[in-house]
């Protein structure tokens, strides 16, 4: 035990010592996890709270493309600015870039009188289909002229599409309400009352956003649980700069060669070496966990939730930062110098975090990616703690995301022990 302990004591000061290792170890991911949770959660706020910057030509003017216009400010994601007639795209272009908008809409001449003319045609045929008069108008109506949606090139293609939905909603709405008035003139041959029109028009069923939990837990998850644990194990898996240039630094300076000299073993240093680094994992969760709670929330982001299952979610942690020690050891038994064991290591980590899932959704990624991305280890960490913090399950829930990733880590220790024979180092 006094060997253990006094092996513990020196890998710690070699880790006090290296300072890059910690600023990555520590800096990096909690600058990482603050930046990603502000720009995701302003994405997810993009289209909710905020508005989007809109201008409508309307090359019409008459009633219904008034109402069109109506339709759109009320929808609530617009910043809504009218102008006069378009000209050419270049000039529309131009007046995006003046008034900072990302969407504009042209709507086109005759724009009204086609679409009356359309929903008079379709109430029309409805009628005769049910026999219940005589087709008196053409059964054509002619196209109505399409509705130009110009966006600026910074919007994503998902943007894109919401955007979209929302203005064609609002002219489904205007096509909806054209119909209901001449199908109700062609019964009554009066009016349609207001009243009526509107209660026909807001009668929509209501749309409930719920989420399916384990638990039964409605809460929907928000931008800091998804991105503070996925930086949480990027963070841990990154301790391969520091622990794998350490083991090398060992085999360079004689290290391995002197313990043989002594009464003891290198697994006892290897020992320790896992024993403090993941210590240091740990601490590493404790901190950016904390900085989830407390400063998120005084700088205008979500609250990071712990799960109900706290033991779960230490079970958790222990085993991802023990699944990134082990990856370090590797990697420094391996490398024969600092520069291949700093090198090689943060660029497969990038790469195991691309292929996991930190960096894309794993329901994003392509079906050819579905078995590389059962062999990264940072996949597993992540579906466990997501199955925590995004569905609230218990340790019983997530043991088909731990079982693998035991199997990992395990592997990893063996290759390392394959690795220090072979290298005749213990």
């Amino acid at each position: 035990m006094f060997k253990l302990w006094t092996s513990i004591q020196k890998d710690v000061r070699l880790l006090t010592r290296d300072k890059v290792g910690l600023l990555l170890m520590f800096a990096m991911p909690i600058v990482l996890a603050i930046l990603i949770a502000a720009i995701q959660n302003n994405t997810f706020k993009l289209v909710n709270d905020n508005k989007v910057g809109l201008l409508i030509y309307n090359n019409d003017t008459s009633k219904i493309s008034n109402q069109f216009v109506t339709a759109i400010r009320e929808a609530g994601m617009f910043e809504v600015s009218e102008l006069s007639k378009q000209s050419n795209e270049k000039e529309l272009a131009l007046e995006m870039e003046k008034q900072d908008a990302l969407v504009s809409i042209v709507i086109p001449e005759n724009f009204s009188f086609k679409v009356e003319k359309k929903s008079k045609v379709l109430s029309a045929l409805v009628f005769n289909d049910l026999g219940l008069g005589t087709d008196t108008l053409n059964k054509s109506a002619g196209p109505v002229d399409s509705v130009a949606i110009y966006f600026n090139p910074v919007l994503q293609e998902s943007f894109r599409q919401s955007i979209g939905g929302a203005v064609r909603a609002s002219l489904q709405l205007i096509e909806n309400k054209q119909l209901i008035k001449n199908l109700y003139a062609l019964v009554d041959e009066n009016k349609l009352p207001s009243k009526l029109e509107d209660d026909i028009l807001k009668s929509q069923i209501p749309i409930q956003e719920l989420t399916a939990a384990r638990n039964g837990s409605k809460i929907i998850p928000n931008a800091t649980q998804h991105n503070i644990p996925a930086w949480t194990v990027f963070a841990m898996f990154f301790i391969v700069i520091s622990l794998g240039s350490n083991i090398v630094k060992e085999k360079l300076n004689g290290s391995f060669v002197r313990l043989k000299t002594l009464p003891t073993n290198y697994l006892i240093s290897l020992l320790s070496k896992q024993i403090t680094y993941l210590s240091v994992t740990l601490l590493q969760v404790a901190v950016i966990f904390t900085l989830g709670i407390y400063l998120f929330p005084a700088m205008g982001l979500p609250k990071l939730n712990l799960p109900s299952d706290l033991f779960a979610l230490f079970v958790v942690s222990f085993i991802c930062g023990w699944c990134a020690v082990s990856y370090a050891i590797c990697i420094g038994v391996f490398a024969n110098t600092q520069e291949q064991a700093n090198g090689f290591g943060a660029v497969t980590i990038v790469i195991l975090a691309a292929i996991g899932g930190l960096l894309v959704p794993s329901f994003a990624m392509p079906d050819s990616f579905r078995i590389p991305m059962k062999l990264s280890p940072l996949h597993w960490c992540l579906e466990a703690y997501y199955g925590l913090f995004l569905e609230d399950g218990k340790l019983k829930d997530i043991l088909m995301n731990i079982i693998p990733l035991l199997g990992i880590t395990f592997l990893l220790q063996l290759i390392s022990l394959w690795g220090l024979k072979r290298k005749n180092l213990i």
